[in-house]
């Protein structure tokens, strides 16, 4: 399984932004049946959780994101995006995304960097 995103850049604080992660070599019966995260990494900070979304489409966020940010899958295009609205210089990160369905297969993406400055 290969993960892309995409959709980062800079954007000024109170902005928005929307991130995609594309995958590939796996099937729709495979991805539909996974979980997808989204993961940051800040300079100097270790790679943090930020919102989830499940095969049956429940989502778990980060509460500081909570309210800003929304995450969504389309499971033909075998897709995963994450909206993200009102950012904030604390949300300066590389963004991954992570596929994962329990023991059986967990893969990464190498990551897209979302810069809030004015």
């Amino acid at each position: 399984v290969q993960l892309v995103e995409s959709g980062g850049g800079l954007v000024q604080p109170g902005g928005s932004l929307s991130l995609s992660c594309a995958a590939s070599g796996i099937d729709y019966m495979g991805f539909s049946m996974s979980t997808m995260d989204w993961y940051r990494q800040a300079p100097g900070n270790q790679r943090e959780f930020v919102a989830r979304i499940t095969s049956g489409r429940s989502t778990q966020f980060v509460d500081s994101v909570k309210g800003r940010f929304t995450i969504s899958r389309d499971n033909a295009k075998r897709t995963v995006d994450l909206r993200m609205n009102n950012l904030d210089t604390e949300d300066t990160a590389v963004y991954y995304c992570n596929l994962h369905r329990g023991t059986i297969l967990d893969a990464w993406g190498q990551g897209t960097q979302v810069t809030v400055s004015s």
